[in-house]
């Protein structure tokens, strides 16, 4: 999976570099990457994002500006010039791509030389360790429905999502022992649940969060529930303990860094499952769910 990452990089560098292809002026194409390594384009993007700490789309919008800010510091005459050659159909769309990146306009930067917000090349690499056993089981589930009570909110990476924590507290009471009621199939018990469109969302896109159950496909679903339908195949099972919600951040990140590069597992499409077994304010024991195939 390193050499993918890093062969994508490439293809990105290689199409700036000659300034006729995809990576410069629009979408690389991820899904023949991932054909040509035996891989799928959602695991890769997946895990892009989660060991660059951006989309890759960001990561090529990033090094876009940044080639942008090099050619308007040079001299570039004809700023509308400068936004075709970097894939914008007019100066206003590249205004502000560019303002997003560097926080200034390409006029100023033009006229003064800066500040400007460098994005290097990225280059992936893996050193496995071995210092920190990660507790994993592997699970096959029939087709299963995640029920109960779905809100959209913004992605947080790191921290305590307070829009979560506000959909939860919205429910009453007696509506966990309900939704606890309807359980008959693994995972148990109550269990938080992120659904997203894509498989690179950058923090702030807006997710589905549903707080509910698992039920099989056959078990009466009450009227006013949200339903999430998950296919038949394996779930990787993390277990995490400690401070919450740091404990649990470090685990996502680490089966990106150190499980699936070194497992024959890749993630397929379907939402994140995380089951608590104890919760407080500071602390928690839980386990993530990913669905994974071979």
């Amino acid at each position: 999976m390193i050499g993918t990452l890093n062969t994508l990089v490439d293809l990105v560098e290689a199409e700036f570099g000659n300034g006729l292809g995809d990576g410069l002026t629009g979408e690389v194409d991820v899904a023949r990457v991932a054909r040509d390594h035996g891989t799928t384009e959602y695991h890769l993007r997946r895990m892009f994002s989660a060991l660059a700490g951006m989309p890759l789309s960001e990561y090529v919008r990033r090094r876009r500006m940044t080639l942008a800010a090099a050619d308007l510091v040079a001299g570039a005459p004809d700023l509308l010039e400068v936004a075709v050659r970097y894939g914008y159909g007019s100066t206003e769309a590249f205004g502000r791509a560019f303002r997003a990146v560097h926080g200034t306009a390409p006029a100023d930067v033009r006229r003064s030389g800066g500040p400007l917000r460098t994005q290097p090349t990225l280059r992936f690499r893996l050193s496995v360790e071995g210092s920190t056993p990660m507790d994993v089981t592997i699970n096959d589930l029939p087709e299963l429905r995640l029920v109960g009570h779905a809100a959209k909110v913004p992605l947080i990476y790191e921290g305590v999502n307070p829009h979560i924590q506000a959909h939860i507290a919205s429910l009453a009471p007696e509506e966990h022992v309900r939704l606890k009621e309807l359980n008959d199939t693994d995972p148990r018990g109550i269990l938080a649940v992120t659904d997203s469109p894509s498989p690179d969302a950058p923090e702030g896109s807006m997710v589905t969060y549903l707080h509910g159950v698992a039920v099989t496909p056959e078990a009466s679903v009450p009227e006013g529930l949200d339903v999430i339908t998950v296919p038949a195949g394996s779930w990787a099972v993390f277990a995490s303990s400690g401070p919450h919600p740091e404990a649990l951040q470090e685990l996502w990140a680490a089966t990106a860094t150190d499980w699936f590069p070194s497992n024959p597992w890749r993630l397929r499409p379907g939402p994140s499952v995380l089951r608590y077994l104890e919760l407080t304010e500071t602390y928690a024991s839980c386990e993530l769910w990913l669905p994974v195939e071979r």
